[in-house]
């Protein structure tokens, strides 16, 4: 099986706009870098990534069954797809920021940290939506092999994933602890994620018949 270079490269350039925009794992993962330092983070960023591998296999099993059924099937997987990622720029736009900041959190053990960070990741249904949405807009089934395409992808999201995280994690843990409470920086997160996730549903819509 081989990715096909055309879908493998628009996946590698969404990938990386996608993981550079900080959502709520990266909030998460900065909050607890700030608080533990550079070692919790890293350790959260190794829980996280573990809990979205789950996930991306998860999906390219479940995804792969529909996508090899007909090619009516996959126009609806990836109209479905394109409308959720464009909900999700919607809902993280209109989202209010809050009132207050946030508490520092309570300092837990390095095991602790990896095992809750699993947890949020796994029982997230916006995770497992979101890969369900966002692989099947770059596999070509015409190529055949759909179920390992699904599955490529996701560990090449998930492996860039542990780079971005880890980095967040890295210069969070030494910024400080301003990052936290700036209302600037979670400002910045909203507009900037919301407006990605848009973009990145009018794509699928628009190349929805790309991969008949």
């Amino acid at each position: 099986m081989e990715l096909p270079a055309t879908n493998l490269t628009l996946f590698l350039t969404a990938t990386l706009v996608l993981l550079l925009t900080p959502g709520p794992a990266v909030l998460y993962i900065v909050a607890r870098s700030v608080d533990q330092g550079r070692r919790a983070g890293l350790v959260s960023v190794l829980g996280i990534e573990a809990g979205n591998l789950f996930h991306a296999v998860a999906a390219g099993l479940g995804v792969s069954a529909i996508l090899l059924t007909s090619a009516l099937a996959f126009d609806i997987v990836k109209y479905l797809g394109a409308a959720y990622l464009i909900y999700l720029g919607i809902r993280t736009l209109t989202t209010p920021l809050p009132a207050q900041q946030p508490d520092a959190l309570e300092k837990k053990s390095l095991r602790r940290i990896f095992s809750q960070a699993v947890v949020v990741a796994i029982l997230n249904p916006k995770t497992a939506l979101f890969f369900f949405a966002f692989l099947p807009q770059f596999v070509d089934p015409s190529q055949g092999g759909a179920p390992l395409q699904l599955l490529a992808l996701g560990l090449i999201f998930v492996t860039l994933a542990t780079v971005t995280d880890g980095l967040y994690a890295l210069a969070a843990g030494t910024a400080g602890r301003w990052l936290r409470g700036s209302r600037q920086f979670l400002r910045f997160q909203r507009y900037f994620a919301g407006t990605v996730y848009i973009g990145l549903g009018l794509a699928a819509a628009f190349t929805g018949s790309d991969k008949q």
